[in-house]
């Protein structure tokens, strides 16, 4: 009996391995596919084969390529469910079962779009009552190519249950959840993001080519993994010296314990985080730290302990030039300095680390807790925790450039984007822009760009919901220029685009989290402005936007959209904050701000013939107060066209 049962699965096993007829993955049971729209099905067979697709009763035929690909279409189909789907040659069959039909969105973006229901406010209650099984998720797993893919490697639908429902997108969960009940219809979420993404990334290389503002990007891109690694190699020793010729192999590293050595001309990093989003793209190998220690006399020779939080690579400890420690990370590291090696004064602490190992994937770097970084001498503690920290690679041992998602354009469309084109959907959800802050007005156009690209790929001019950039970092004053302000103004012009609309969320940040877990607020905002602009229901969906300013008299009178059925002010102070005025000196001042009906009286004494108002402009504008009657926050804009501290910088 046992030989019978191991001889069929083997069988199984064959059979899997040589079957010709397959179907593009995104496409298996439990699936939502688009209601009334046609219904586009594709796969592989046999070249020159007759390949049947059968959706209930209906059957529709169609003959492979000479490539052996073969693409159907059939009739678009209402509401409901549950259908089963049957492809079929003349010798195999696949079958889908519990095929719903209804609205499909995908879901892209980066590590906010990624963000897990398990992750977000009150996770607990909400998985608790996520019963829905008519909202159902398939995942795209993370893939990079340099070329484009015809079908992914992995992924399947999941219906929405208590069970499943935390590893879905939060974002897209909380948009369909509502709008499933609003208009009581099955919901698809097709998930594509990854976090930490930039949106070149997510260009094809032809709609790159045929650009005004990236078409110079193709010619000089890496070709494969190699070329890569040595293009990333390239940069970082022009980023150390100022030259990528730079003949490394002359470095003596054993200078670097040498009395009196100059580390000022090394990198600069902060010691706790990832050094890959401190400039150091990347980067895997050895590498050297090191700070000056300022030590009491008092203290001079004693016994000490150098807490350096966590790391899990080979490590080396120098303190002013002897070695004190050698080993591998593990556990908190903890390292003992011998009584006689700190003087008075200056002190050099110098750290050779390797790759992390466990686990393997970590980036360079070292993390924990501002206090897991102290030298600790009798009662007495020295953080070591600070961007004072210099670095400098190690040439002289083995390196590599790790395979990640921003390495080059066009890595993710060609694996998480273009094994889904055609398949029917309503629209988009996106939330990105973090990783783009930099070159800001260069996103302007590469924004509407990757919207353009996706809606010519799929043949389809379908609907496209954002999320402006959140609020993160510090609040500071116009005077000082913002780089996410400028993103969100880039983000603000792509409106111009049509059947495009945006989500603010600059109240909903959390200034010294990237990854605010309010992702319930974001996924209504999007849901009202598909509801009332895809659905057509009657409600007010968007934030109040500039819409212009007039100068009179020393003031300044803004003047909005969508303000609904009026302004208010949300906090206990009840004055409006958040306004800035310059004149023809362009120097801002904090302004006073009054409502007016639908209209923002702004004025500053300093400022007696004002040429510009901002809101907002900041990184996080969170002292920024002003709402609509329903609530949502009025989008952070400037009424000047200066140059901003992002031009002119561009994607390399």
């Amino acid at each position: 009996m046992k030989k019978i049962a191991i001889l069929l699965f083997l069988t199984g096993l064959q059979f899997t391995a040589l079957a010709q007829l397959q179907v593009a993955r995104v496409f298996n049971s439990h699936a939502v596919l688009q209601r009334d729209k046609p219904v586009k099905i594709w796969g592989w067979a046999k070249p020159a084969e007759k390949v049947s697709i059968q959706l209930d009763k209906g059957i529709v035929s169609v003959k492979t390529s000479a490539e052996g690909k073969w693409e159907a279409v059939l009739p678009a189909m209402p509401a409901g469910g549950p259908h089963v789907i049957e492809v079929s040659t003349k010798k195999e069959k696949v079958r889908f079962e519990d095929i719903l039909f209804g609205e499909v969105w995908l879901c892209s973006g980066q590590s906010n779009m990624e963000w897990r229901l398990k992750s977000a406010d009150n996770a607990k209650k909400e998985i608790a009552e996520a019963d829905y099984p008519n909202i159902r998720h398939f995942e795209v797993a993370h893939e990079l190519e340099f070329e484009v893919q015809k079908d992914l490697k992995k992924g399947e639908w999941k219906i929405c249950t208590p069970e499943t429902a935390g590893d879905f997108t939060a974002v897209g969960y909380f948009f369909a959840r509502e709008i499933s009940k609003k208009l009581n219809v099955p919901v698809g979420l097709i998930h594509s993001s990854w976090g930490g993404s930039q949106v070149e990334s997510w260009i094809s290389r032809k709609a790159m080519e045929e650009s005004e503002v990236l078409g110079y990007y193709p010619r000089k891109m890496s070709k494969n993994w190699e070329e890569d690694g040595a293009k990333w190699e390239r940069k970082l020793i022009k980023q150390v010296y100022g030259a990528d010729n730079y003949d490394i192999t002359k470095v003596n590293e054993s200078e670097y314990l040498n009395p009196g050595y100059d580390y000022s001309k090394w990198l600069n990093v902060n010691l706790v985080g990832q050094w890959d989003w401190q400039g150091i793209w990347a980067f895997r190998g050895d590498a050297f730290i090191q700070k000056t220690l300022e030590v009491p006399a008092e203290l001079a020779g004693e016994k000490a302990t150098i807490d350096f939080g966590f790391n899990t690579g080979d490590l080396i400890f120098y303190l002013n030039g002897k070695e004190i420690f050698k080993g591998r990370g593990k556990d908190k590291i903890s390292v003992e300095v011998p009584a006689g090696v700190l003087k008075a004064g200056a002190n050099s602490l110098l750290v050779k680390t390797g790759e992390n190992q466990d686990p393997t994937w970590r980036a360079m770097g070292f993390w924990g807790a501002n206090d897991d970084f102290v030298l600790k001498i009798k009662n007495q503690k020295i953080s070591l925790a600070d961007k004072q920290w210099k670095m400098r690679p190690s040439w002289q041992t083995k390196r590599h450039y790790e395979h990640w998602m921003n390495n080059d354009g066009t890595l993710l469309y060609n694996a998480m984007i273009a094994p889904l084109i055609p398949v029917g959907i309503q629209g988009v959800l996106w939330y990105q822009g973090e990783s783009n802050a930099s070159r800001a007005y260069q996103y302007r156009a590469s924004f509407p760009l990757m919207i353009n690209n996706w809606r010519t790929d799929w043949k389809d001019e379908f609907n496209f919901l954002f999320v402006q950039l959140s609020s993160y970092g510090p609040n500071q004053s116009s005077n000082e220029g913002s780089n996410w302000a400028e993103l969100r103004e880039a983000q603000t012009m792509t409106l111009s685009l049509p059947k495009t609309g945006m989500a603010v969320t600059t109240d909903i940040g959390n200034p010294n989290d990237i990854h605010p877990t309010n992702k319930q607020d974001v996924g209504h905002r999007l849901a009202i402005n598909a509801l009332k602009n895809v659905y057509g229901q009657d409600l007010v969906f968007s934030s109040p936007m500039y819409k212009k300013v007039d100068f009179d008299k020393g003031n300044a009178v803004v003047s909005f959209d969508h303000v609904g059925k009026g302004f208010q002010v949300k906090d206990k102070y009840g004055y409006v904050k958040g306004f800035e005025i310059a004149g023809e000196d362009r120097k801002f001042y904090y302004a006073k701000a009054e409502i007016n009906g639908d209209k923002i009286i702004v004025s500053h004494p300093g400022v007696p013939n004002p040429k510009s108002v901002r809101f907002g402009w900041a990184n996080a504008p969170m002292d920024c107060n002003l709402f609509n009657s329903e609530g949502l926050p009025v989008s952070p804009f400037r009424t000047d066209t200066w140059d901003g501290i992002t031009k002119g910088v561009k994607f390399e």
